[in-house]
């Protein structure tokens, strides 16, 4: 996964869809259900700092599937 193209700037929810190889609706998903990345609110756009989604891949990170970290899609739990 190449994060280079992303630094310093503020992603949309498309850009880190397809960083994440997931769909739009799944990223809205988890915003609704309190799961995913933190994301910006600015006015009506949401938008995604770089830091967040490296910090939420980091923290979601598993090394089994018997590992009791918080599960990827956290918010689909609620």
């Amino acid at each position: 996964m190449s994060f280079s193209n992303y630094r310093g700037r503020l992603l949309t929810e498309s850009e880190v869809a397809d960083l994440l190889k997931i769909s739009v609706r799944t990223l809205q998903a988890w915003r609704v259900r309190g799961g995913g990345p933190g994301f910006l609110k600015i006015g009506r756009a949401v938008r995604y700092s770089l830091n967040e989604i490296e910090e939420w891949l980091a923290a979601t990170q598993r090394r089994s599937t018997s590992d009791t970290t918080p599960a990827l899609n956290e918010g689909d739990k609620k």
